[in-house]
Order: structure tokens, then sequence, then C-alpha cells
């Protein structure tokens, strides 16, 4: 079908061959992340401070407009290099170990979960490659740390200077969590997701977009409390280091103990994942379609 890497595995077990199908999926996944990254950086930019101000959309809107479009874009240089080289490694990392696997257990080639736990395993590797890169961009982006570390030299210096659990990896065990669960349902779902929407009559691009669409949509839903925690964990740069629990009560006492406050900002969420994910899918089935 189009919307899975099924193509990949009757393939002969050829070096540059290999080489050609890893080469690709990389770097597909990289031009992928890059291009939707610009477009939904204000998007993220306005859930990022729902997140940390618990403030209504309209409210959060007006600020960011008050602040103009060099405030607006302030910070985007770390997502977007963190998010083309997570695209590259997460899409790609995912194709070769779904490519080891289905070799070493071709008794699971070919059923739904061995993309799924691919997707597992490079979920991992992406967190602990990237809570750096995310660490930075919510120090960044906090105002509030815009008088005692106004540049990105001044945040690294910071950084540096701490221990790894509460500078570059500080929240890294709730982004494990979020990313392996959330690479897991992402690829385990979007193939069976593509060929439901198909059969409505879509075309293969319109397919891929839907299926990003409706699978992220489920996941961003069912993990977004923990992204809120990582965003108030990071973004803190002047408070003494907590663990993962308290910081999770301090949240939920915070948001009233209410899932709506905690969920304030997830309708955001929803249109941020539609269009990055969407856009996503959609470019990256096209492009392995036409390298395959």
């Amino acid at each position: 079908m189009n919307c899975t890497k099924e193509k990949h595995m009757g393939r002969g077990p050829e070096q540059q061959e290999g080489f050609r199908v890893y080469f690709h999926s990389y770097l597909h996944g990289g031009t992928t992340s890059l291009l939707s990254t610009i477009i939904v950086f204000p998007v993220y930019k306005t859930i990022f401070r729902q997140q940390i101000n618990s403030m209504p959309v309209q409210q959060t809107v007006r600020e960011l407009l008050k602040e103009g479009p060099v405030k607006l874009f302030r910070g985007m240089a770390p997502p977007l290099l963190m998010k083309t080289l997570n695209g590259t490694l997460l899409f790609g990392l995912q194709d070769t170990l779904q490519q080891h696997l289905s070799r070493s257990s071709p008794h699971v080639t070919g059923t739904a979960a061995l993309p799924a736990v691919a997707g597992f395993g490079a979920g991992i590797v992406e967190a602990v490659v990237f809570t750096p890169f995310e660490r930075v961009q919510n120090v960044l982006q906090n105002s509030q740390n815009d008088r005692h570390l106004p540049t990105l030299k001044s945040i690294l210096v910071w950084l540096k200077a701490q221990r790894p659990a509460s500078g570059y990896y500080r929240a890294f065990l709730p982004i494990t969590a979020r990313n392996s669960l959330g690479s897991c349902l992402y690829f385990g779902l979007k193939g069976p997701m593509c060929e439901v929407v198909a059969c409505q009559g879509l075309s293969p691009l319109a397919s891929s977009f839907v299926s990003g669409t409706l699978t992220s949509m489920a996941i961003s839903l069912a993990l977004y409390p923990l992204s809120v925690l990582v965003a108030n964990m990071q973004a803190q740069v002047s408070e003494e280091a907590k663990g993962v629990r308290v910081c999770w009560r301090m949240l939920w006492e915070s948001r009233q103990r209410s899932l709506t406050l905690l969920y304030r900002g997830g309708l955001l969420v929803i249109l941020r994942s539609c269009i990055t994910w969407g856009i996503a899918t959609a470019i990256y089935d096209r492009q392995e379609r036409r390298s395959g």
C-alpha cells in the first residue's frame, strides 16, 4: 500500500541498495520536519505561552501581537534545528530498526506491531539526543528569563554550569515517556488508518494527510499532560530543581486540580497536530513513493 514501508521488505541484502533506502528515509524525514516547523512555529509559540501562563488563547494571541514579529519568532532557531534533526533521526531510525527487525524476526514481518516497536525504539533514542535542544528552546521562549538570560549564549553558559539532571537533561524521564509512546502509536497506527481512509476514495496524498492528522490528533490529546509538565519543568531556571513527582503535584495544584485548566491550549494542540503531522505524513509518504 502507499502509506507504509512495505516496499522495503522484499529487497535483497545488497549493500548499495540498503544504503540508498536508509539515506532516503533520513533525508525525507529531515526535509519534512523543516517545512512543517516553519509553518507552525507561531502556533507552537502560542501553545507554549498558554502552558506556562495558563491564559486564554485570545489573551495569549494579543500578548504575542503586542510584542511584535521579532519577539514572536524569538527562539525559532533551536526548534528549527531540533525539529529538522529530529525528523531526520525519527523517520530514518524507525525505518532502519523496522528493516533490521524484519530480517531478525521474519515471523513478525508485515504485522502491525513491527512499525510500532521500531517507533518505540526510535522515540527513546530521540529523547536521549534531543532533550538538551528542547531545554534550550523552552528557556528561550519563557519571557520571564529575558532579564537574567537575554541571549542564547548566556543560556548555554548557564546550562553548562549545572548538573545534567537540572541543566540540559531537565525533565528527561517525562520526555522519554512522551516520545517513545508517541512514536510507537504514530508509526503503529498511521498505516492502518491510511488504509481505512484510502477506502473512501481519496488520493494517496490526501489519504496520507488525513491519516497523519487523525493519528497525531489522538496522540497529542492523550499525551498533552506530559507536554505541559515538560514545558513547566524546563522553562524555569531560577528555582531549585525538583523531581518529576513534586513538579507534577505543583502543576496539578496550580491548575486547581482541574483537567479543563490542565488542558488549556488543547484545541491549539489539535490544530498544530493537524498541520504539522498531516503535512509531514503527506510529504514523507509522497517522497517515499517517488523514490520507491
